[in-house]
Order: structure tokens, then sequence, then C-alpha cells
């Protein structure tokens, strides 16, 4: 993991989030030393593999864990991506990429921490019994650009369906990405971006 100036692929995307710092360029799989050098509220941008899955898929990995079952992926050192693409237009390999709501995921993500879950990809706030997991098993919750879908895909380069086909647009998949932009929102520290924003600028 390194300091990097964004690429041209990246630049239109990181400024709309108006960093206060250079991005920090992430490779997966993600390693505890890779979480520990990241903060709450640093831009990063992610290259390597995620994975998708949103709250259907991960109520399976659950059940699947509780049977005995393995998981459709190992999970150790890598980052999930809340996310269930729209289909693919002619000529490109994905549709829409955004993030989707994180607190649907509460439920199910302590489990997959336990696992050795890294990164998770989202929008919105995550409940305070995640953000103690994340401290514990040094894990991080990255911000996505909502409402950005279609120029998040541009940084999508090879798409691979893995399983739970039958959840359409919802089914896991796994993702190369190139640049993929981001903000840390809660380290393995206990900071939380969305916090420090709100003791920055109260409402008046």
């Amino acid at each position: 993991m390194q300091l990097a100036t964004p690429s041209t692929r990246g630049n239109d995307l990181m400024a709309k989030q108006e960093p206060t710092e250079t991005p920090v360029r992430v490779t997966t799989p993600l390693s505890d030393e890779d979480v520990r050098a990241l903060r709450a509220g640093q831009p990063v941008l992610i290259s390597g593999t995620l994975y998708t899955a949103r709250d259907a898929a991960h109520k399976r990995m659950i059940e699947a864990l509780e049977r005995g079952e393995e998981l459709p992926f190992d999970v150790r050192g890598q980052i999930v991506y809340y996310v269930g693409p729209s289909p693919a237009p002619p000529g490109r390999i994905i549709g829409a990429a955004g993030p989707t709501s994180a607190y649907r995921m509460d439920p199910y993500t302590i489990p997959l921490l336990v696992r050795g879950l890294k990164g998770m990809i989202g929008k919105g706030s995550r409940s305070e019994e995640v953000k103690k997991a994340l401290k514990r098993y040094k894990a991080v919750y990255f911000g996505g650009l909502g409402g950005a879908g279609a120029l998040l895909s541009r940084q999508i380069k090879a798409v691979e369906l893995i399983a739970c086909e039958d959840l359409g647009t919802e089914a896991i998949r796994r993702l190369e990405v190139d640049d993929f932009p981001a903000i840390v929102i809660n380290d393995c520290y206990g900071g939380d971006a969305y916090a420090e924003a709100r003791a920055r600028w109260p409402r008046r």
C-alpha cells in the first residue's frame, strides 16, 4: 500500500469527494498491517479483487456457516462490496455499480470478520456492534460514492459470477478493479469519519 496521486481514470471520481490529502493506493488482499495504516477520513484507490454481496447473499453465507459448510469464496484478507450492479449495457462488462446501504449487512457482518474479512464498501453508517468488531478483528469500512454507479463501473475491469446465480443482480460476483475510489469511514482504531464530520460542522 502506498501514497499515490490519482490516475486519470480515478480523477473525476475522487474530485467529487474533495479529499483533503493524497489518496492511499490499496491492493487486495489486505493484511493486518495494511488495515492498521488506514485512518478514518482518508481517501483510497483500491485495486485487485472485490467480492459483491448484498443482504440476501449475506443471509445465505451465514446460513451456510451455521450448517458447517464452506463459504463460496475465501474471505480472508478480502473486501466485500455491498452492490447489486445493473445489467451490462451493450459493449460493457457490467452496468452501474453504486453502493447500497451498509446497515442491511450489519446482522451478518461479524461472523465474516471472525473468519478474516478485512474490508467492506457501502454507504451510510454501521452499528456500534460492527464498529467494535472492526477494532477487535482489525478490519475497515469504506464509504463508496453514492449516486455515481455509472462512473464507478468504469473502474471494474473483469466480472465473474461465483455463487447465488438465482439472485440475479444480487448474486455473488468477483470483480477485478483498478483505482476504485472510496473513503475510510470506520478504521480499526474506532475512528469514524461521519462522527468527526458532525462534530466539526454541527447543525446551527
